[in-house]
């Protein structure tokens, strides 16, 4: 391991939980975007790779939910969650821009909340 991914693993490993989401949060909308740019470039296997590397943090998120402690706000992130991935899924198989900027919209207030409650 050099020493950039040395000092990646170590920043990562000691954000707090809030600090974490905030970065899964900015990695789907980063990797959104870049779906955006390749779609609008015509290269639709990238464009799909990019959803899936969103999606799969989004799927991340929503295991991470603690339901029990979580109650009616874990539920209804799950549910968001859930809605963004179909919404993920839809776009990419019609080339609906629009419906992944409606989950990049989405994705944004999230991490502005987080970034709120976690500053």
């Amino acid at each position: 391991m050099n020493a950039v991914e040395a000092y990646r693993d170590h920043a990562i490993t000691t954000q707090t939980r809030g600090r974490l989401i905030v970065l899964l949060y900015s990695g789907a909308i980063k990797f959104l975007r870049l779906a955006l740019q390749e779609m609008d470039a015509g290269r639709q296997a990238e464009k799909g790779l990019y959803i899936g590397k969103a999606q799969a943090i989004l799927m991340e998120l929503n295991t991470s939910l603690d339901l029990t402690s979580g109650g009616e706000i874990a539920t209804n992130l799950r549910n968001l969650y859930h809605f963004m991935d179909r919404h993920l899924t839809e776009a990419n198989l019609h080339r609906d821009s629009e419906k992944i900027r409606q989950v990049v919209s989405c994705l944004e207030d999230l991490n502005e909340s987080w970034k709120a409650i976690t500053a």
